[in-house]
């Protein structure tokens, strides 16, 4: 049906890239209508079905945004900091729904996607599944009810491709029990302990790392203090959550006026 919206997807031969083409391909609310990798990837002119080792789709992939982001009505994007950047602007220009799961942005990357937020819906987030939204709006509801004799720790695991630390999801976590605390993250903030740190700081929200194997991503909230501990889990065993919850954005933000949105706002758990 060339009535539904077309869907660009970024990053081709990554793992979620692949996951994405794959979802959007099956889907009867969706259709794939472009495919980027950087300039220089071997994929580069070849259909992208039959670079990920099947039959031909039909969609070959190129290194030029601009020609896909014009046909385009939503772009998907796992890449990195910079790539995640120049494609906001691309996608604002094209007015398509920009949806955000890249991570390790930095406060200058945020404030330029910001910026392209003014012309064009964005949907951010560091995690795009339903189970991880839940724990976030559960994380700040019990980080409000206990007081500092609880300290708080983030701990997550992934697998050993993963180049950033904390992940998306655990500074997500963090921000939720920061908002539930009333403070800052980045005041209270703890993720660098190596040697002789001393003592934990009364208030401070801790951040655990743990890469390895193929972990999909796994992240506990843990509230600990004498004598008791809470611990909220969540486990992902299949990435395919994380490609069904951006196509589910993808498609919420057809119907949005221009803004900067997450996931919260997407699955109608945000608080506003």
């Amino acid at each position: 049906m060339t009535d539904t919206p077309g869907i660009v997807i970024t990053g081709a031969s990554g793992r979620m890239g692949q996951m994405l083409i794959n979802h959007v391909q099956a889907s009867d609310a969706c259709r794939l209508v472009g495919v980027l990798e950087r300039p220089g990837h071997d994929w580069i002119g070849q259909d992208a079905g039959v670079a990920m080792g099947g039959a031909a789709i039909g969609v070959t992939v190129t290194d030029d945004p601009l020609e896909v982001f014009a046909k385009a009505q939503a772009v998907i994007d796992f890449t990195a900091p910079a790539a995640t950047v120049g494609f906001a602007a691309l996608a604002a220009q094209a007015r398509a729904v920009h949806v955000i799961g890249t991570t390790g942005l930095s406060d200058d990357d945020l404030t330029k996607i910001n910026a392209a937020a003014r012309h064009a819906v964005i949907v951010r987030a560091g995690n795009m599944s339903l189970g991880v939204n839940l724990l976030v709006q559960l994380t700040k509801k019990v980080a409000a009810a206990l007081d500092e004799d609880f300290d708080i720790e983030v701990i997550e695991a992934h697998h050993h491709h993963k180049v950033d630390a904390p992940s998306g999801t655990a500074l997500m976590l963090g921000e939720a029990a920061a908002q539930g605390r009333g403070v800052d993250l980045k005041d209270v903030s703890d993720s660098g302990r190596d040697g002789i740190t001393g003592a934990r700081k009364r208030g401070d929200i801790g951040f655990s790392a743990i890469r390895g194997g193929d972990i999909v991503g796994e992240h506990d909230v843990m509230f600990a203090a004498p004598g008791e501990r809470i611990v909220l889990r969540h486990m992902a065993t299949d990435r395919s959550i994380f490609a069904r919850g951006a196509v589910k954005a993808a498609l919420w933000g057809q119907t949005q006026a221009p803004g900067e949105y997450d996931m919260m706002d997407v699955l109608g758990l945000s608080d506003g």
